[in-house]
């Protein structure tokens, strides 16, 4: 497998990618610099869109627009103009905590989750944000809140908090977004990285990219197996995403923040946006904001 690099750019904190099927582009955040990136794979064409403040994630609206959580709360980010309308800001009685990991699920509805600007352990909490735009707090006492995801028929949701290292499953209500019945179904050795961000394939199997790691794996959450390990020429690996033609490649985003300068020196290409093309896996469309 070869691994490239997309742009030259680097991001200090680069995460949450998301292939946009409609626009054939790749997106992303770099979450301390508070921007989302926009490249075209097909005219090379690379935006920029700040949204002045720290930015955890975003995914595509229906309309073409993204929605976002944010330092502040949840938001709308017009993609023309960037534009950013606030929702609402689940914790404005919590300055040190901000938004991180974040998805729409195959219910239209937008789910993340927050964590302490320091990494204080369970500070964090995870959110609904509906399609009639109100909030709901689904769990407390999280650490990190990362990986996300939903299995092929839409009954599990599957769910990372980096510093437990492993992946817990939920039974999914699709009506009615419910999360219930936890239970652990992959266990990561700490020596491999703490698991971040995460994706499934067309055959149910969990991608996840390990921050300190140097590598994505690919996991069975059915038998708690790992079945894959792709190593990277950068520590921090923070999310994966399939996209490009029916969803063979593979989008990994990285980071360079806290990386010393003998480090940086060591791994030029921290921070940057990779892509294996045709990686023998096919991925399936993300969901969107039903709105």
């Amino acid at each position: 497998m070869t691994i490239e690099t997309v742009i030259p750019e680097t991001s200090l904190l680069g995460e949450g990618p998301v292939w946009d099927f409609r626009k054939k582009t790749i997106c992303w955040v770099d979450i301390l610099n508070g921007q989302i990136h926009e490249y075209n794979p097909s005219d090379h064409l690379h935006r920029i869109i700040p949204v002045h403040q720290m930015i955890g994630a975003m995914a595509i609206c229906k309309n073409g627009h993204f929605i976002a959580a944010m330092k502040n709360g949840f938001g709308f980010i017009d993609r023309d103009s960037g534009a950013v309308s606030m929702i609402s800001n689940p914790e404005p009685d919590l300055p040190g905590n901000r938004f991180n990991d974040g998805k729409c699920g195959p219910d239209g509805r937008f789910w993340a989750g927050t964590m302490s600007h320091t990494d204080e352990p369970e500070k964090g909490s995870f959110y609904l944000l509906d399609k009639d735009l109100s909030v709901t707090k689904k769990m407390e006492r999280v650490s990190i809140s990362n990986g996300i995801s939903w299995s092929l028929d839409h009954t599990v949701f599957y769910y990372i908090d980096t510093p437990t290292f492993t992946v817990a499953a939920f039974e999914f209500d699709q009506v009615n977004a419910k999360i219930t019945n936890k239970r652990i179904v992959i266990r990561i050795p700490e020596n491999e990285g703490s698991p971040d961000g995460m994706t499934i394939d067309n055959e149910g199997m969990l991608w996840i990219a390990h921050w300190d790691g140097w590598q994505i794996t690919r996991w069975n959450p059915f038998s708690g197996e790992k079945m894959l390990s792709i190593p990277f020429p950068v520590a921090r690996v923070t999310s994966c995403c399939f996209g490009g033609e029916d969803f063979r490649d593979l989008y990994i985003t990285s980071a360079k923040t806290g990386l010393t300068a003998d480090q940086l020196r060591e791994q030029p290409l921290a921070g940057s946006l990779f892509i294996i093309r045709n990686i023998g896996y096919n991925g399936l469309p993300l969901f969107e904001f039903d709105v």
